[in-house]
């Protein structure tokens, strides 16, 4: 998996490319180094052909031929030492002096430079064939001169600069892979370090960190900011959680104190009826208070990790059948019902009283926002290793854009808020869903809406 992001990545990208760009840098500079050492050793080469071509042409034109021919018998002793080649021929190329046995057959026609390979050397200097570059010319009364140079050591010289090159660049070219490889794979390591973190942060809350490798490089600075961020982040969290919490646990106190006094006075004698109606409209609206302000301590309690105490084994379809008994009636006043189906087999480790709390809410939010005489199936069922409860209405659901907005604190569909409710009883089913480390989905149920509870099995979540 790692090797494979590594592959995908663009820091790989970028160093394939500096690769690239490098290596065509060294076979530049490489081929330079042979074109410009070449270039040399031929022109040393030629300067002594030609300096000695026209030595042997002076004595022509001063002395004759036999001179020439005295001459080139001279040279012929340290032409093996130096490498030389010498030969004076007549008009048919007949060889009259010098040490090649014949006129090479390439180097016939006008004067020019040219180039053959000979073994037929005089004395024999072996079988193998040899390299030489030469200079020749018609003289005036038809004989020919050559004059050359073994070049054979600038060939091997030529196949080892070849050698060198294709050695040179395939190691750099594997060091750089690996170089690039191990590079990217660390900083492709680092990267999923944080995501993986980043990931854990959004799941179960902003209480972990980014570790540190005590490096001092970039990328420590870059987890001390991000922890900094963090820290920043769930310090104005709790401030405006303590906030919320204090407010809903000091007005509660006297809410209630309020809501007693009402209800002492609505039960004395004497009140009249439009003062009774007035007091038990009063107190309706200091329980819808006194409710939000419970959802909220209980979203709280639900969110605080001390919560994980109280997991033990857990059959689902008990705690389903359970809720489903409690709210039958509720809808059966609307003519509808509730029914549980599904694996009574399925165990997960959970907290009883709040699982019984959020799936609470969801069925009675079912049986709330649904058709009159619908019906509200509750399943239970094991599916891709996980344990899947399910609500199901059959009522108007709610739009696809708002999936993702419904689990908010105090977020209602309706914009007015002139119904009952207060917006928080899917915020109670999200803290439960992760504080359990579960997933939740929102469906279209054609019609209606279907909420998908998905928790990790007994042997997973140990």
């Amino acid at each position: 998996m790692l090797l494979a992001k590594t592959l995908r990545s663009t820091t790989f990208k970028l160093a394939l490319i500096s690769i690239g760009v490098f290596g065509a840098l060294v076979f530049a500079l490489f081929g330079y180094v042979y074109w410009s050492t070449t270039t040399f050793v031929l022109s040393r080469s030629d300067s002594v052909i030609e300096a000695e071509q026209a030595m042997l042409r002076n004595i022509y034109d001063t002395s004759g031929r036999d001179d020439v021919v005295r001459a080139i018998d001279q040279h012929k002793a340290a032409a093996r030492l130096e490498g030389g080649v010498y030969l004076f021929a007549n008009e048919s190329f007949a060889p009259v002096a010098g040490n090649l046995e014949e006129w090479p057959s390439a180097l016939r026609g006008a004067n020019k430079w040219g180039e053959f390979k000979s073994a037929g050397l005089i004395p024999k200097a072996g079988t193998d064939q040899s390299l030489f570059r030469a200079k020749w010319e018609t003289l005036p009364d038809g004989f020919h001169l050559l004059v050359g140079r073994d070049i054979s050591d600038l060939g091997r010289f030529a196949d080892g600069i070849y050698a060198a090159l294709a050695f040179t660049i395939l190691l750099i070219f594997a060091l750089a892979a690996v170089a690039s490889v191990s590079v990217t794979r660390r900083t492709v390591g680092r990267i999923e370090s944080i995501n993986a973190i980043s990931r854990s942060i959004m799941e179960s809350g902003l209480g972990r960190r980014i570790p540190l490798r005590g490096t001092q490089d970039e990328w420590d600075h870059l987890a001390q900011n991000l922890n900094s961020m963090l820290e920043r982040i769930e310090g104005l969290m709790a401030e405006v959680k303590q906030v919320t919490d204090n407010v809903a646990h000091d007005l509660r106190t006297p809410l209630t104190r309020v809501r007693g006094r009402l209800e002492k006075a609505s039960i004395e004698r004497g009140a009249a009826d439009h003062d009774q109606s007035l007091i038990t409209e009063t107190i309706a609206d200091l329980d819808d208070v006194l409710r939000m302000f419970s959802s909220l301590t209980r979203i709280s309690q639900v969110e605080a990790t001390s919560q994980k105490i109280a997991f033990r084994t857990v059959n689902p379809h008990e705690i389903a059948t359970a809720v489903g008994d409690l709210f039958d009636a509720a809808a059966e006043s609307t003519g509808g019902r509730v029914e549980v189906i599904g694996d009574k087999s399925v165990r997960i480790s959970a907290n009883r009283d709040l699982l019984f709390d959020a799936l609470s809410n969801l069925v009675d939010n079912a049986i709330k926002h649904g058709r009159d005489g619908g019906v509200v199936i509750v399943s239970v069922d094991q599916k891709d290793g996980g344990a899947i409860l399910s609500i199901a209405d059959d009522g108007p659901g709610i739009p696809p854009d708002e999936f993702e907005h419904v689990f908010k604190r105090f977020y209602r569909l309706e914009r007015s808020r002139s119904t009952p409710g207060n917006g928080l009883g899917l915020s109670l089913v999200a803290a439960v869903v992760r504080l359990h480390g579960a997933d939740v989905a929102l469906s279209d149920n054609g019609p209606g809406l279907k909420v998908e509870l998905r928790f990790p099995l007994l042997d997973e979540a140990v």
